[in-house]
C-alpha cells in the first residue's frame, strides 16, 4: 500500500518533535543535576527547558492538525470533482445518443429521466457547497418567521420518499408529531437541515432501509427531532468530528457512499444559528446511528 508525501511529511515531523522532546528533557535533567546547588540558575533552567518543550508540543500539535485539515480538503476537492464530472459525462453521453441515433419514444423518454437525475444531482452538489459558505459567513437573521416545524418535517418527509422511491415501511415516523409546534427560524434553512438528515439516512442505510422519525417536545421549550436508521453505523471515536467540514467517516462502506463532507456540518451550523444543535448516537459499526437536532421552542399559551 502507498504513502502518500503528507502522511510521510506528518510522521517525519511528528518523529522530529519527539526526538527535540526528549532532547530537550535529557538537556533539562542534565542542567538540573550539574546546577542543583545554584538555586538562580536552576530556577530559570527549569523554566526556560519547560517553555521549550511547551513550544515544541504546541506547535507539533498544530503541524499535525494542519496536515491533517489540508488532507480533507483534497478529499473534499476529489469528492466534489468526482460528483460534477460524473453526471456531465453523463448528460453528454445522452445527449449524443440522442443526436446521432433515431430512438424511440419510451427509449428517448428514458433518457430524459436520466438526465433530469443527473442534473438534480449536479445541483444538490453546488447547493451543498454555496450553502456551506453560507453557514461560515452568515449571521444575520434574515427572513426569519415563526413557523410550525412539525409540518415542515411532515412535508419533507414525504418529499424524500418521492425522491427516493421510498415505502411508508422504509421511511416512517415513530409517533405521529403533535401539532403545533412552533419555532422562529428561516423556513429554508430548517429544511435544508431535514433533507440533509434524511438523505444522510438514507444514503448510509444501504439495503436496510428502515428509517424511524421523530419528532416530540422533552420541555416546554424544547423540540427534538431525530432520525434512527439500521444503516452502517458510526465508530464511537467518530460521533463528533462527522460535523466537522469535509470530514468523512473512515468506516469502508462509507466510502462507496458518494458525498462532499459538507452535509452534516451545514446541520451543524444552521442548528446553532437557531439556538440549537445537534449529536449523534451510535453502537458502533453495523449497528446503525441516531441524529438528533434540538431547536428552541416559541410556547404560546
Amino acid at each position: 500500500m502507498r504513502i502518500s508525501s503528507r502522511t510521510k511529511s506528518m510522521a517525519f515531523f511528528i518523529t522530529l518533535g519527539v526526538f527535540l522532546v526528549a532532547l530537550t528533557m535529557v538537556l533539562n535533567v542534565s542542567w538540573i543535576v550539574i546546577n542543583w546547588r545554584r538555586v538562580v540558575p536552576l530556577v530559570f533552567g527549569i523554566i526556560f527547558f519547560g517553555l521549550i518543550i511547551g513550544g515544541l508540543s504546541v506547535n507539533t500539535v498544530f503541524l499535525v492538525r494542519e496536515i491533517r485539515r489540508n488532507e480533507q480538503q483534497d478529499s473534499f476537492l476529489n469528492a466534489v470533482t468526482h460528483e460534477l464530472k460524473t453526471p456531465i459525462a453523463s448528460i453528454r453521453m445522452y445527449l449524443e445518443t440522442l443526436e446521432s441515433r433515431q430512438l424511440d419514444e419510451p427509449q428517448r423518454r428514458e433518457f430524459y429521466r436520466i438526465m433530469l437525475e443527473d442534473t438534480d444531482r449536479l445541483l444538490g452538489t453546488v447547493e451543498q457547497v454555496l450553502k456551506a459558505g453560507e453557514a461560515r459567513q452568515r449571521s444575520k437573521r434574515k427572513n426569519w418567521q415563526e413557523l410550525d416545524f412539525s409540518e415542515l418535517v411532515k412535508s419533507a418527509l414525504e418529499l424524500t420518499r418521492l425522491r427516493h422511491h421510498l415505502t411508508p415501511e422504509n421511511l416512517r415516523f415513530g409517533v405521529t408529531p403533535p401539532e403545533g409546534l412552533l419555532v422562529h427560524g428561516s423556513p429554508e434553512e430548517l429544511r435544508t437541515v431535514v433533507f440533509n438528515l434524511f438523505d444522510n439516512a438514507v444514503k448510509y442505510s444501504g439495503e436496510n432501509r428502515e428509517i424511524v422519525v421523530d419528532v416530540r417536545t422533552p420541555d416546554m421549550d424544547t423540540v427534538l427531532l431525530s432520525v434512527h436508521d439500521l444503516g452502517i453505523g458510526i465508530p464511537r471515536s467518530e460521533l463528533k468530528r462527522i460535523f466537522n467540514r469535509f470530514y468523512r467517516a473512515t468506516n469502508p462502506l462509507a466510502g462507496q457512499v458518494k458525498g462532499t463532507g459538507l452535509g452534516l456540518f451545514i446541520v451543524r451550523s444552521i442548528a446553532r444559528r437557531h439556538g440549537g444543535n445537534v449529536y449523534a448516537e451510535s453502537e458502533g459499526e453495523g449497528r446503525g446511528s441516531t441524529f438528533t437536532v434540538r431547536l428552541p421552542r416559541i410556547y404560546r399559551v
